[in-house]
């Protein structure tokens, strides 16, 4: 018996066992619930032309905008879309001349999720869900620009539970299911030297286990907001292993992204981000990207997080 299998089985076990246990009160169907912030941190410093000592002065800007849409469609189905979207450059000054460069890429980000889920008041929830992941920006060739690239989907089935729910504070949710993930990418042809290569199309299939982890601490309507989201994946095939010079890509992917944001007053918001990425295909190591900012801040919900269940 293979891996695959052995996880579709314990998958079926576990949704058996769940619908065995004894069905709690179902919710009520309800409005759209929106929760969104949005805003731009940056630091910048400049020297004129005749200052002394090898400094370069730099603009860095970071624009941001994540957001929860929710709703309770009916008793049996809740629906949910998560956006994380960032972009960001460095501008930086010549060390002698003091003129600005061109600027370079510091932050990009795209990450979407949509789930579906069967309430019933069971122990765990079967869904449905959809995750897109990719930049805005693949600034990796000297010669073309390619705009949402690579693109990353990811489908997925099985069982969701909320673990805590305390409104305006705390929510912990988590996942575990089968999933199908695709990866498109478009790249220079490494064989065509010229200053125009041609642009070749690949693209990945792979299958196995997700897990997926979210922490909600806050809201927009608190001091501080802590969000933070963990996602593994466990492929049990690739389309192209036969490919690959190595197993690899059998190693499970690990994404464990987190943010704080602090509210100094209203409009005036600091955020510390960093970001664990551990994919053995692109490096053996594991990938740290941290940030400090401060900068202007906008949030906005329509709903009162504290009249909530």
């Amino acid at each position: 018996m293979n891996t695959l299998t052995k996880f579709s089985l314990c998958i079926l076990a576990l949704i058996v066992s769940t619908l065995s246990v004894r069905a709690a009160e179902q919710p009520e169907p309800g409005p759209w619930k929106v929760d969104v912030s949005t805003g731009v941190v940056t630091t910048q410093t400049a020297y004129s032309d005749n200052w002394t000592g090898g400094e370069a002065g730099s603009i860095n800007w970071v624009a941001f905008y994540t957001s929860m849409t929710k709703r309770q469609l009916t008793r049996n189905w809740y629906n949910q879309y998560d956006w994380k979207l960032s972009f960001g450059q460095t501008h930086t000054q010549d060390k002698e001349t003091k003129d600005w460069q061109s600027p370079t890429k510091s932050e990009d980000k795209i990450r979407g999720d949509a789930i579906l889920r069967l309430t019933k008041g069971w122990f765990a929830d079967p869904y449905f869900a959809l995750s897109v992941e990719s930049q805005f920006l693949d600034a990796s060739s000297p010669y073309n620009t390619r705009y949402v690239n690579p693109l990353e989907l990811t489908e997925s089935s099985g069982l969701a539970r909320t673990i805590v729910e305390v409104p305006d504070k705390t929510l912990l949710t988590s996942r575990i299911g089968l999933g199908l993930r695709e990866r498109f990418a478009r790249f220079d042809d490494p064989a065509d030297s010229t200053t125009s290569p041609e642009t070749l199309y690949e693209t990945t299939v792979d299958g196995g286990a997700e897990w997926v982890t979210d922490l909600l601490l806050g809201s927009s309507s608190s001091k501080y907001t802590f969000n933070s989201k963990l996602t593994v994946f466990q492929a049990f095939f690739n389309s192209k292993s036969d490919e690959l010079p190595n197993d690899y890509w059998k190693t499970a992917d690990l994404n464990w992204d987190n943010s704080l944001r602090v509210k100094v007053s209203s409009l005036i918001n600091v955020g510390f981000s960093w970001q664990l990425l551990y994919d053995k295909e692109i490096d053996l190591g594991g990938r740290l990207k941290q940030g400090l900012n401060i900068g202007l801040v906008y949030n906005w919900a329509n709903f009162d997080k504290a009249a909530e269940k």
